[in-house]
């Protein structure tokens, strides 16, 4: 490949939004992915404002809108099974919307397709990466045909949080401790007006629960880290039989009617870490490659977008003048700079609410008590608010360069 040319592992939201946006300015970009279609496993799709604008930004507004997708109109919050409070989402300017990642990665792909220098290349599977003189020049990979070398002037790694690129560079990580993980299950059918979703309080465990624009009711149990070691062996009915008890009586009727349909469950263990460095010679890391987001505030997706925007504007404007690899590396570590306050100033907001949720102390049990939780509503409405502000619009400014 081409000195100017890019590599970019990992086809997620970070990478397969990166590839469109360097395509479109005319780069040389291939994509790898591991797997062969993006019917994967559940991942993050609530995309927040701070998502939203980048996606509308680029010019996908109307394809995003074609997509299968679902403004949240509600959310109603509980203490156990006692309805607290419900809070109206429909006034916000832009409300969170739920978009499952699989069609939405393929618009992407597509979208970038029908630029000349981009090329995509399916059930590639990253296994160490290409060092030379001290700089990284391309992957050694596994395809469908067999062992493969990519080559490029430059390689992004969007490879996830098990990135195989932050462990071959070797780059520093500052671990930030959790204490909980979180269990996601779904069922078919319309719960209520196929709009709300729910909160359900609880000492050391939280249930989640939002519509999807597929057709299913999405569930996440949030425990104790390590918790769910317990639940594995008693698969989709033991996981319901767990849960009803901390759900209200018209969920767990809903539930209970369909308990032949649950899904099996899917362990989310929850990371949160980020790396000191995102950048070494020839290489640059974003998404959860470069810092994994707790699920607290549905952060991850929206993040990984906004970091492949900056990233695009930074190496676009520099592949764009033809830079050599030193202007590259600048223009990448530009990119970690602009992007790393905001990622450590979500990440230190995402770890206040498991501090007092899974901790057993005086502190915890006043916040989660109703009469707590009634008061929010009202009293501490205006610092909750300012609370939340970052997480619907992000902290810094991002815009998408033409």
């Amino acid at each position: 490949m081409a000195a100017g040319s890019v590599l970019i592992a990992g086809a997620g939201p970070a990478g397969a939004m990166l590839a469109y946006l360097l395509a479109r300015r005319g780069a040389a970009v291939t994509l790898l992915e591991r797997q062969t279609d993006f019917a994967r496993e559940f991942r993050g799709e609530v995309l927040m404002p701070s998502g939203l604008e980048v996606l509308e930004q680029a010019g996908l507004g109307a394809k995003l809108d074609a997509l299968p997708n679902l403004p949240i109109a509600r959310a109603d919050l509980f203490r156990g099974g006692k309805l607290l409070t419900t809070l109206s989402i429909e006034g916000l300017a832009e409300p969170a919307r739920i978009v499952p990642q699989p069609p939405m990665l393929e618009m992407l792909v597509a979208e970038a397709a029908r630029f000349p220098g981009f090329a995509i290349e399916r059930g590639v599977t990253i296994r160490d990466v290409i060092v030379e003189n001290g700089r990284t020049v391309g992957l050694h990979a596994d395809t469908v045909a067999g062992p493969r070398q990519f080559r490029a002037g430059f390689v992004v790694g969007c490879d996830g949080r098990t990135s195989v690129l932050r462990k071959r560079l070797g780059f520093a990580v500052e671990r930030i401790q959790q204490a909980f993980d979180v269990v996601w299950g779904h069922v078919p059918g319309t719960f209520l007006d196929g709009r709300t979703a729910r909160f359900y309080l609880g000492h050391a465990h939280f249930v989640i629960m939002y519509p999807s624009p597929e057709g299913h009711l999405q569930i996440g149990w949030v425990i104790n880290k390590g918790a769910f070691g317990d639940f594995r062996k008693l698969g989709a009915q033991g996981w319901y039989s767990a849960m009803a008890p901390h759900l209200s009586d018209d969920l767990r009727q809903f539930l209970a009617e369909r308990r032949d349909a649950l899904a099996h469950p899917v362990l989310l263990d929850v990371i949160c870490d980020r790396l000191r460095d995102w950048t070494s010679p020839g290489a640059l890391l974003i998404g959860d490659a470069a810092h994994p987001m707790s699920p607290v505030g549905a952060q991850g997706i929206n993040i990984a977008l906004r970091d492949a925007a900056v990233a695009a504007n930074h190496l676009g404007a520099a592949l764009a003048q033809d830079a050599d690899g030193a202007a590259l590396d600048e223009a990448a570590r530009c990119m970690q700079r602009e992007r790393m306050a905001e990622v450590v100033a979500i990440q230190d907001l995402q770890q206040q609410g498991p501090r007092i949720a899974f901790t057993d102390s005086w502190t915890s049990r006043i916040v989660l008590s109703r009469v707590f939780v009634m008061l929010a509503r009202t009293l501490f409405a205006p610092i909750i608010a300012r609370r939340a502000r970052p997480m619907l619009y992000g902290v810094t400014e991002v815009h998408v360069a033409a």
